[in-house]
């Protein structure tokens, strides 16, 4: 019967694994003005809403009212991985939970009518250890006449192969 128990967990246990990330609920809200009116305040929102103190609450909501219905989000490094917001909340929810700080430490940034492209150099804290990194996300926004949006984004944290060049840093 034990034996019978172990094996039933196992066999639970590796189908949880294999279905991958608990889904995190997302909620629906209206976005803030302040948010997405100007670029300026669609890249202060880009940044707040990934601050997080240990098991501190998400805002996982007003972070969907940044970005367009098609959003990926394009990780570099050894692999690219690519995601739509859902499997990027679910994927980092346990990151976050851990406590998770990013800050914008220079950007630059190229607009032409309503189209804007931002390279924002980063520096994050993240879990118990305080593990430091830095890197650049490249972001592409529009402006529908009424609002930014955020249609994609593109990141890769800084390596020995990788330094961050010099014209994303503060001078």
């Amino acid at each position: 019967m034990i034996r019978c128990l172990g094996t039933a967990c196992f066999i639970l246990l590796n189908l949880a694994c294999l279905r991958g990330p608990a889904h995190v609920p997302v909620p629906t809200q209206a976005p803030l003005r302040e948010d997405v009116v100007d670029l300026d305040g669609i890249m202060k929102a880009f940044y707040d809403v990934v601050n997080v103190a240990p098991d501190g609450p998400r805002q996982w909501g007003r972070d969907r009212t940044l970005y367009s219905p098609w959003i990926r989000f394009v990780g570099i490094g050894h692999e690219v991985d690519i995601w739509d917001h859902q499997r990027l909340v679910d994927e980092t929810e346990p990151m976050v939970r851990a406590g998770f700080r990013e800050r914008e430490i220079h950007r630059v940034t190229h607009r032409y009518g309503n189209i804007a492209t931002v390279l924002s150099t980063y520096e994050t804290e993240s879990g118990p250890e305080h593990t430091l990194s830095r890197g650049v996300n490249s972001l592409q926004l529009y402006h529908d006449g009424r609002r930014w949006w955020i249609a994609s984004v593109t990141w890769q944290s800084e390596t020995k192969e990788h330094p961050i060049p010099v014209e994303l840093l503060k001078p």
